[in-house]
């Protein structure tokens, strides 16, 4: 089933508390941006003959100037956090997940929907289309291993839990394309699209595309904060309450991790917390990670791009903010829906600023789904183990879960028994392993690395099959040079370095 948007009620009864008439900008400059901003929207909005597609169109506007103008407020304000308020999380505010107790009691699942934020592209791996799409373990692609997970959790409780995807207009055709193959499965499948914004332009401050109609790379998804103001415009929202569903659970598509857990959303209904985020010990691989702060006495989600330079390396600190967010998050239903009425959500503005191949520096306003966090009653984080963040961002990630490290249980990855340490090994593989298919023809199988400290795989290097890696190993072919690790070899605690080539006779 495919959610379009409901007809947009912005130039009727709904409006949005950020509009132009009610912001105190405070420069003419800024005046004068919004302004030409305002009417260069209109002109497009204009363009659309159909009316029901006008009125869709000018919806998505209507959010993308919202953030514009609060953008403006901000810069002509100066608005800075206030870093001295900025205090790690008190212990009413991160729960350990091990003093949750553990549920057999399946009931809740009744009032469960799960929701997989799916706008991105697998261009980073080398692959085109839909992330969602790409092959991660035993032939099955990311949405295989969900849709999998929630069949057997429908079949084995017998409930139905709604399977949602939220689609940007990168993925969204090629997802709905993807999903028919599950049409005979135990699984209600939900497709949506978030909003679709127009990149701006540096140096003018005006929408770079002059149509609707404009090329797919002028234009934008305004990050997975998105999520609110679209599930809430599709109608999809009102759709779930009506059937009784309470709780969504969110998670990106690529976090093999992120599974439902009957003990969170157990904690959830009888904490009667309307917004769980996931949190899970920092490493020194996570400290870019956005993490849960406690802000003058209130919770909220801080992300690296809203510290000031002078603080970043406080921020990265271990020590300080021990925690991070897996995006992994539980939110009560009707509490979306009292916050989207109230029109109160009002979620921080990442600023990402992009140069496109024709060397035009553009702007793209984003927002973090998890920043929402502030606006809900009893909200507060779950520290859970690292198991349940398992994403997939690069190669190196997903040489970790092809290996033996794993076994796939009804479309969960479970940690082997025989893994004699709590953490996951870790991996660099260089440029060479970039892309998808160079790395897949660069191993006849994966390594064995139940005892791997760390690998680390710079250069021309080819791996032979049953290849056994144990403890600190690192492989670097330099320029020019070439290096085969043959098949049966086990590599223990080496560096290995200059040139190796075996041929086949």
């Amino acid at each position: 089933m495919s959610f379009a948007r409901k007809p947009s009620a912005v130039g009727n009864d709904r409006h949005h508390p950020h509009t132009l008439s009610t912001l105190d900008f405070q420069g003419a400059s800024s005046a004068a941006a919004a302004k030409a901003m305002k009417s260069e929207l209109a002109q497009l909005a204009s363009q659309i003959q159909n009316e029901e597609e006008r009125k869709y169109f000018s919806q998505e506007m209507d959010g993308f100037y919202m953030l514009f103008t609060r953008f403006l407020d901000e810069k002509t304000k100066g608005k800075k956090l206030e870093w001295e308020k900025i205090q790690t999380p008190s212990n009413e505010q991160i729960v350990p997940y091990s003093t949750i107790p553990e549920v057999t009691d399946t009931s809740d699942l009744e009032k469960l929907a799960v929701l997989k934020l799916n706008g991105g592209l697998g261009t980073t791996m080398g692959c085109v289309g839909p992330k969602s799409a790409i092959e991660v373990r035993d032939g099955m692609t990311f949405l295989d291993l969900s849709v999998r997970q929630i069949e057997y959790l429908n079949k084995k409780n017998d409930v139905s839990v709604p399977f949602i995807l939220m689609n940007s207009f990168n993925t969204d055709d090629d997802t709905k394309r993807i999903v028919q193959k599950y049409a005979t499965h135990n699984v209600d499948i939900i497709t949506f699209n978030q909003s679709r914004h127009p990149r701006i332009n540096k140096e003018s401050m005006l929408p770079v595309p002059r149509s609707p109609a404009s090329p797919i790379e002028q234009w934008y998804p305004p990050g997975h904060g998105d999520l609110y103001e679209s599930i809430y415009n599709s109608g999809l929202l009102d759709q779930l309450i009506a059937q009784g569903k309470e709780y969504l659970f969110v998670s990106n598509v690529d976090n093999l991790g992120a599974t439902v857990d009957l003990n969170i959303l157990h904690h959830m209904v009888e904490s009667g917390a309307e917004f769980i985020m996931e949190v899970t010990d920092k490493t020194k691989a996570d400290i870019k990670g956005g993490t849960l702060v406690d802000d003058d006495g209130h919770i909220r989600l801080l992300e690296i791009a809203q510290v000031p330079d002078e603080h970043v390396e406080d921020f990265k600190s271990v020590k300080k903010f021990k925690i991070f967010n897996t995006n992994n998050l539980w939110i009560n239903l009707k509490a979306i829906k009292r916050v989207m009425d109230e029109e109160a959500m009002d979620l921080e503005i990442i600023v990402n600023n992009k140069t496109t191949p024709q060397g035009e520096k553009v702007i793209q306003l984003e927002t973090a789904v998890g920043a929402a966090i502030k606006h809900f009653k009893n909200a507060h984080g779950v520290n859970v183990p690292r198991t349940r963040f398992l994403p997939v961002k690069s190669t190196s990630d997903l040489f970790l879960v092809t290996s033996n490290l794993y076994s796939l249980v009804h479309g969960r990855l479970i940690v082997n028994p025989d893994r004699m340490f709590s953490n996951v090994p870790l991996v660099k593989l260089g440029d060479h392993f970039k892309k998808v298919n160079d790395f897949l023809t660069r191993f006849k199988t994966i390594p064995k690395i139940l005892e791997l400290d760390h690998l680390t795989v710079t250069g021309d290097v080819c791996f032979g099959s049953k290849v056994e890696l144990r403890g600190t190993v690192i492989i670097v072919a330099n320029h020019g040079e070439h290096i085969d690790i043959p098949s049966g070899t086990v590599l223990e605690n080496k560096v290995v370095t200059g040139c190796l080539r075996i041929l086949d006779h």
